[in-house]
C-alpha cells in the first residue's frame, strides 16, 4: 500500500503543472491507462480466440446434429473441439479478471485512513470539487448540484452514454457469434446464462461508481470506457 501510494503521489507531482489540484485524479486516470496496455495483449489475444470460436461454428453445428438428442455427449464434444483447436471458450474474462487486483488496490487506498502508520495524504486530493476519499452519499450530503454532486452527475453522464455503446455492441456481437443452437442447447454449461447477462453488465458501472470511493469511481470509468473502445476496435 505504501508502495503504490508513493507511485500516485510521484505522478501527481508530474501531472501537477497541467491539472493543478485535479492532479491525483490524473494520475489515476493514467495509472488505469497503464494497466490496460499492459493487459491489451491479452485483449487482443480474446479477440483472436473469438474469431476462432466463430470460425468452429460449422463444426459445431455438425456435432449439434450428430449428439442433438444427447446433451452430455454434446457438450463433451464441444468441449473436446476447443481442445483440439486450441481454442478457450472462456478466454475473453481473463483480461477482466487481472484488472480486479488493481480496483481493489484503488480501493482500499482510498478508504484507509492511515498507510503505513502515517496520515493517509492521498485523501486530501480532489477531482474537481470532489475528494478522491469520498462517496456518492457523502457529495448528496452538500446538495445534488453541488460541486462535488455535478463532479458525480458528469461521471454518471458518461458512464450511461458508454454502457449504451457497450450494450449495443455486445447484441451486434452476440447476433453474429450465438452460443444456442438450434435445439436450444447450450454450447458449454451455464455458457447461454452468462453470455444473456453479458450485455447488462455495462449498466452494473453506475452502481459502482455510487457506492466506491471516487478514486475507484474514476478507476473503473476510466476502464469501461477504454473496453468499450478497444472491443470495437479488436471485433470489427
Amino acid at each position: 500500500m505504501s508502495v503504490f501510494a508513493n507511485l500516485v503521489e510521484h505522478l501527481a507531482d508530474l501531472l501537477q503543472p497541467l491539472f493543478g489540484a485535479s492532479a491525483a485524479a490524473a494520475a489515476i486516470v493514467l495509472f488505469t491507462a497503464l494497466v490496460r496496455l499492459l493487459v491489451h495483449p491479452l485483449s487482443r489475444a480474446a479477440a483472436r480466440g473469438q474469431k476462432a470460436r466463430t470460425a468452429l461454428q460449422p463444426k459445431i453445428a455438425e456435432l449439434r446434429k450428430k449428439h442433438g438428442k444427447s446433451p452430455e455427449k454434446l457438450q463433451k464434444a464441444v468441449l473436446e473441439l476447443h481442445a483440439e483447436e486450441k481454442v478457450s471458450p472462456l478466454a475473453g474474462c481473463l483480461p477482466g479478471m487481472l484488472q480486479v487486483p488493481a480496483f481493489f488496490l484503488l480501493y482500499h487506498l482510498f478508504s484507509s485512513d492511515t498507510i503505513g502508520g502515517e496520515p493517509n495524504g492521498l485523501l486530501g486530493h480532489q477531482l474537481l470539487a470532489a475528494p478522491l476519499g469520498e462517496r456518492w452519499a457523502d457529495a448528496l450530503q452538500g446538495g445534488v448540484l453541488s460541486g462535488a454532486g455535478l463532479v458525480y452527475a458528469g461521471l454518471f453522464v458518461v458512464v450511461a452514454c458508454v454502457a449504451a455503446f457497450s450494450y449495443r455492441l455486445s447484441k451486434r456481437m452476440m447476433a453474429a457469434n450465438p452460443v444456442a443452437g438450434a435445439d436450444g442447447g447450450e454450447q458449454l454449461p451455464g455458457l447461454g446464462a452468462v453470455t444473456k447477462v453479458m450485455p447488462f453488465m455495462s449498466f452494473f458501472t453506475l452502481v459502482t461508481v455510487a457506492v466506491v470511493p471516487l478514486a475507484a469511481a474514476l478507476y473503473v470509468v476510466t476502464s469501461t470506457t477504454w473496453s468499450a473502445v478497444e472491443r470495437a476496435a479488436l471485433y470489427r
